[in-house]
């Protein structure tokens, strides 16, 4: 395992400039609008021309697909099993981004044969090199094969809305993953703000308080109103920045987008092996204590 390991490392390292981003898009808790968040942000990055992924990993409850009012007949675990190929899994949404549903079944990752753990990597490998993004929708709170998967991705998008509560959880999701890698890159971003004021006040206290007790810069990336046409787009499943392009909520992610996006083109050459250390975590730590 250890000489598979290292020579995937090799090879990842001499195409890590063809590599997408791997990003985990996570909240403390439910209820933050996070999967709406993921599928808009999505959109609107393959609306400028990237190659977008989305691999719904809320497991068991996954609704990516009913955003957009699709069905999905095959998941990810069909894939690992041997039922599917990769690209039997893969359903397309608006501006040609992808999507994969994670299924169920999943959860004992920790306990699977080397056999299914390679086509997992195998898959994540092939993902990176054909899409810029591959957005993780991460179910909400934190279990056992979200956690070892969250160790492994280097950039993580944390949604929080202005409650207690979710800036609470939020800050105990950061603080669990910091603790297992202190070089994680964090962006923030408060959802179902009441004012900009109020979206302002939740990242900075999250922000503040990242700094504060762990000593962790974090990037906020904004904040987005509520938005009686969530909703509504919710109800029609279709996602909010195509069907009211011209909505407050819309033109306020269009900022979101392009503040991430300049981000990643500052910060690609101090972080140029950050994709190509995503496959080699994932198999270090799903390896453990299997040689």
């Amino acid at each position: 395992m250890r000489d598979q390991a290292e020579t995937l490392r090799l090879k990842m390292l001499k195409r890590q400039g063809d590599l997408g981003r791997a990003i985990a898009v996570v909240s403390g808790k439910g209820g933050v609008g996070k999967s709406n968040f993921t599928m808009n942000f999505a959109t609107m990055l393959a609306n400028r021309g990237k190659k977008v992924a989305i691999i719904d990993m809320d497991i068991g409850m996954g609704n990516i697909n009913i955003l957009i009012g699709k069905s999905v007949s095959f998941s990810l675990k069909d894939y690992l099993e041997g039922n599917k190929l990769l690209d039997e899994v893969v359903f397309e949404g608006p501006y040609g981004l992808k999507y994969i549903s994670g299924g169920s079944g999943m959860s004992s990752v920790l306990e699977w044969s080397e056999v299914l753990l390679e086509r997992l990597i195998h898959a994540f490998e092939q993902l990176q090199k054909n899409f810029d993004y591959i957005l993780f929708d991460m179910g909400a709170g934190a279990t056992s094969w979200s956690l070892e998967l969250l160790t492994s991705i280097d950039e993580i998008i944390v949604i929080s809305t202005a409650e207690p509560t979710s800036i609470t959880d939020a800050y105990s999701m950061m603080k669990y993953i910091h603790v297992r890698d202190m070089d994680k890159q964090f962006y923030i971003l408060c959802n179902r703000a009441f004012s900009k004021e109020e979206g302002m006040e939740t990242n900075e206290r999250l922000k503040q308080t990242m700094k504060r007790f762990l000593d962790k810069e974090v990037i906020v990336l904004g904040s987005l109103p509520e938005d009686a046409v969530v909703r509504k787009a919710v109800r029609e499943q279709v996602p909010f920045s195509l069907a009211y392009p011209d909505a407050l909520i819309s033109k306020t992610l269009q900022l979101i987008v392009a503040r991430f996006m300049e981000h990643r083109v500052e910060e690609v050459h101090a972080h140029d092996q950050s994709a190509s250390k995503f496959l080699t975590k994932l198999r270090s730590i799903f390896s453990k204590g299997r040689d």
